[in-house]
């Protein structure tokens, strides 16, 4: 389970809102509970680097994902998540986001944008040990 303020829900929403008719990305810091759900604490919006197709694919700059990272450990934050959106198709993940998430015990947040609005938006946490058994698993998420 994904455990998130209403604040942080909203925010990455119209995240993808502005970002429209390109996908946006950003980051889900705050802490792994020992029952196996994450909090969002905080959010870390990210800049798109895709120049080749940024309606359709996203990609975070490694040295930005670092700084975030660094700056979540500082404030006792770990990196729980991923979200990003899906400008006017399903918030379900494709093929290229399964081939793109390796962060296993994390979430991966998708928000369909439709025609500029935020419509739905679902989690998957990415389970297995490596590379050779991840899967997404549908998530429920929690809004507080």
């Amino acid at each position: 389970m994904l455990k998130i303020g209403a604040g942080q829900y909203e925010a990455l929403r119209r995240h993808g809102e502005e970002t429209y008719p390109h996908e946006c990305c950003g980051a889900l810091l705050g802490r792994f509970e020992d029952d196996g759900s994450r909090t969002v604490t905080s959010t870390a919006r990210c800049g798109n680097t895709r120049t080749d197709s940024a309606h359709n694919r996203y990609n975070i700059d490694p040295r930005e994902l670092v700084r975030i990272q660094r700056e979540g450990r500082e404030r006792g934050e770990d990196i729980v998540g991923f979200y990003h959106s899906h400008p006017d198709h399903p918030a379900q993940w494709s093929p290229t986001d399964f081939a793109e998430a390796h962060w296993v015990g994390c979430s991966y947040v998708i928000t369909s944008v439709e025609k500029g609005k935020a419509a739905v938006t679902s989690s998957f946490a990415l389970s297995g040990s490596d590379e050779s058994d991840k899967q997404f698993v549908n998530e429920p998420i929690e809004v507080r």
